[in-house]
């Protein structure tokens, strides 16, 4: 009877364990996913940020020659395109929270509340298939 119950705990014992292992491999993949799905949206933004970068410091070397050759002087011309450079620095620092802070914070709640979404649906799918089977 000792032999029983002993095995019992032992057996019950090695399920919880590998039930353990699971659940916290499952944590790491969901945590992976996750983070995966949040790099992804941080270097697309990077690349555009780049991007936007790039082509604003082309079109200030454009402004500041156009202003120089109509001037006859480039100094004038980069002065004033870097003083419409810095006159754009700020305006964005002026209206930052309209311009930058709320579009990404609601990009990042957009993001969240879809995988919250997706979460709950494959836990409904999972319910109703369970329903369906018993």
């Amino acid at each position: 009877m000792e032999d029983n119950f002993s095995n019992y705990f032992t057996e019950t014992g090695k399920v919880a364990k590998n039930y353990l292992e699971t659940r916290l491999d499952l944590i790491k993949l969901q945590a992976a996913g996750k983070l995966s799905k949040a790099l992804g949206l941080f270097f697309s933004l990077l690349m555009a940020f780049l991007l936007f970068f790039f082509v604003i410091v082309f079109l200030g070397m454009v402004v500041g020659f156009w202003i120089g050759e109509m001037t006859n002087s480039f100094t004038i011309g980069f002065s004033c395109a870097a003083g419409f450079f810095v006159l754009l620095l700020l305006l964005m620092l002026a209206f930052r929270k309209s311009l930058i802070q709320r579009p990404l914070a609601n990009m990042l709640a957009a993001e969240l509340v879809e995988e919250i979404q997706e979460m709950e649906e494959k836990i409904e799918e999972k319910v109703k298939e369970k329903r369906t089977n018993e």
